[in-house]
């Protein structure tokens, strides 16, 4: 009787992925159009503009103490509890993890890989943007300033621009850029701005950013979304490869059909008299079954078995047969 390989989690949920990605018909990806090239190069031309006002110490650095000196975490102590647990919608592990899960479980539904790569996209691209313009201005925070009145800009701090600000603008934004359908998309970009707004004025309540940080933090959370449609071939092309090596693993796990063994000719035998003979591959030998004939129980080869002498002659007895050298008796006819 043949019985079947008893499946693994990860051999299920490869059977879930055995299909060829196929995104729903009415599933579109976004393209680089141009109205978002108007948007990308207009949100790029606005943080360029607002790093030059912090640069030149502008109006915007002076409002940046204004606010400082207000301290809005005085002003208003009774939402303080609430604001530390809602800053966190803005950091990047607690986020990942959510954002992860949704995408994960719609990878699962759709069969394919593209919502759960392009987050990873977006997150490198966050790390690598930001991370590279916080070490470059190494502005300082306002809890650490060193001066009233100045910029505080490459003396090793890491706020400028702010994280979570946009950290919150990418990881609740991509819910949008991936969303099925316009209506879905429109509610999900009011979320996102909203969630992303809030996040970045909380940290300005809190003291940990300045307000030019935040702004900041926007415009570069929203540059990152609008950009990933240049990424999206290279995006259906890591599909394409990681279901490639999924089959490769997968047919390294069943493993090789058994070699044929050939059968030489004999020794001595001339050349090209006998050709091989190739057998096919015998499956796992059984043991042999007793001839019906024979009675059930072992039984001993003849060379094994212990040698018997009969008893008297093996021949039949004849009542008929004389023995040699003598002359039968025959009867004699009277006359």
């Amino acid at each position: 009787m043949r019985t079947e390989r008893k499946l693994t989690r990860l051999d299920r949920v490869f059977a879930r992925l055995d299909r060829e990605p196929e995104r729903p018909a009415h599933i579109d990806v976004p393209r680089m159009s141009r109205h978002r090239v108007v948007l990308f190069a207009s949100t790029l031309a606005f943080y360029a503009a607002i790093v030059w006002a912090v640069v030149i110490t502008s109006w915007l650095v002076r409002l940046d103490w204004q606010v400082m000196f207000f301290r809005p975490y005085q002003q208003w102590p009774e939402i303080h509890a609430f604001l530390d647990y809602y800053v966190v919608l803005g950091q990047r592990g607690p986020t990942a993890v959510m954002i992860a899960a949704w995408l994960g479980w719609r990878s699962w539904r759709q069969h394919t890989l593209r919502p759960l790569l392009t987050l990873g996209a977006s997150l490198l691209l966050l790390n690598l943007t930001v991370g590279a313009a916080k070490i470059s201005m190494g502005r300082l925070g306002p809890h650490y300033a060193t001066s009233v009145g100045s910029n505080e800009m490459w003396l090793g701090g890491d706020i400028f621009p702010s994280g979570h600000t946009a950290n919150a603008v990418v990881t609740w934004g991509i819910l949008a850029y991936l969303a099925s359908t316009p209506g879905a998309r429109r509610w999900l970009s009011a979320f996102s701005a909203v969630v992303s707004l809030g996040v970045g004025l909380t940290t300005v309540y809190l003291g940990t950013h300045w307000l030019s940080d935040v702004v900041l933090g926007w415009a570069a959370g929203l540059l990152i979304l609008l950009a990933l449609p240049w990424f999206e071939p290279l995006i259906a092309r890591a599909e394409s490869g990681i279901f490639d090596l999924r089959d490769a693993w997968r047919d390294r796990r069943r493993g090789a059909a058994p070699a044929e063994v050939p059968v030489l000719a004999p020794i001595g035998s001339p050349a090209g008299e006998h050709e091989p003979v190739v057998r096919e591959p015998v499956a796992a030998s059984r043991p042999a079954r007793p001839p019906g004939h024979m009675a059930p129980g072992p039984h001993l080869s003849r060379s094994e078995r212990t040698p018997v002498t009969p008893l008297g002659s093996r021949r039949p007895p004849q009542s008929d047969r004389v023995t040699r050298g003598t002359t039968s008796a025959r009867p004699v006819a009277g006359g």
